[in-house]
């Protein structure tokens, strides 16, 4: 016996059906092959094993002791095998699967929904998991590979990582309808003088940007409520006490439809949202088909302008 002899699962298909049918004609035509065909994969089979595994007589083919040994082996292997293949199937074919999504709760709340309700309406046997983490454990989750994907704005690329954007969006204000600067055609960040505005706290999500913006366009801002959560923002414009600094995509999809959107100019800035994987690590069929799902849901957003899908 060849010690490093495997047999192939040509070879273990061939020996079962010639097991099962007896015959070397009725395994070929079982298997879509030549009856030569098959005596070959039999005898390799029985030359890397040091055994026979058929006696050959002028009408048939009397399984020997170990071939009635072997069978039981190699049925459970091609049993495996099958089961593997089928599996494969099911996971390419969105039969079945997971999709795992790093998110910050913000964003989740506004882009998640109606892309869940339509993903589960064209793959109701995926399961999609929501991992809602802090803006400062984004990256770490989908550079550690905890979810297969993320959906953000990181505030810090890292070299193994890669973006596809999904949404084009830009800082704006956000305000009441009757605030002044509700009723300009365009905003500058110099038209922000002296209104009081609410926005995130300092060092946190998009705050070193917005300072950086305000003080290059020459404006001291006058933040009057300083916010771990845009969604906290949101309420506090709602409620009347001031504008709100933010991207635009947190505004136009959030539950205060009411409040007036204005993209900030002078400059304007750029906050595009975006798919992020880590390099070298490709999406899963179940994970494209739910960024597919994202482009087309999102495209048809009111206010938001979605990027096409690579």
């Amino acid at each position: 016996m060849n010690k490093k002899f495997a047999p192939t699962v040509r070879q273990l298909r061939a020996f079962v059906a010639v097991y099962q049918l007896g015959k070397l004609s009725a395994a070929a035509e079982q298997l879509f092959v030549t009856q030569s065909a098959i005596s070959v994969l039999i005898r390799q089979i029985e030359q890397g094993l040091g055994t026979r595994l058929f006696d050959r007589t002028t009408r048939s083919l009397q399984p020997t002791q170990a071939a009635r040994e072997a069978v039981v082996v190699a049925e459970r292997i091609l049993r495996d095998v099958d089961s593997l293949g089928s599996s494969f199937r099911d996971l390419s074919g969105l039969r079945r699967g997971r999709v795992c999504v790093a998110i910050t709760p913000t964003l989740a709340a506004i882009v998640m929904p109606p892309v869940i309700r339509r993903f589960a309406t064209l793959y109701s046997d995926i399961h999609v998991v929501v991992d809602d983490c802090a803006p400062e454990q984004f990256m770490s989750r989908v550079i550690d590979e905890h979810v297969d994907f993320g959906i953000g704005t990181p505030e810090k690329m890292l070299a193994d990582a890669d973006l596809q954007t999904l949404m084009h969006d830009h800082l704006s204000l956000v305000c009441a309808p009757d605030h002044v600067l509700a009723r300009k055609k365009s905003v500058r960040w110099a038209d922000l003088a002296g209104h009081p505005v609410i926005t995130v706290r300092p060092g946190y999500g998009i705050r070193p940007m917005i300072d950086a913006t305000a003080s290059g366009a020459g404006v001291a801002l006058d933040v009057v409520n300083e916010v771990s959560f845009l969604s906290t923002a949101l309420w506090m414009t709602a409620s009347g006490l001031g504008a709100s600094i933010m991207p635009s995509a947190f505004a136009t999809g959030s539950a205060y439809p009411d409040l007036v959107v204005k993209t900030l100019s002078g400059p304007q800035v750029s906050r595009d949202i975006s798919v992020v994987t880590k390099r070298g690590r490709s999406l899963s069929a179940a994970s494209q088909s739910f960024v597919d799902v994202m482009h087309a849901t999102l495209g048809k957003r009111k206010g938001v302008s979605t990027a096409q899908p690579m």
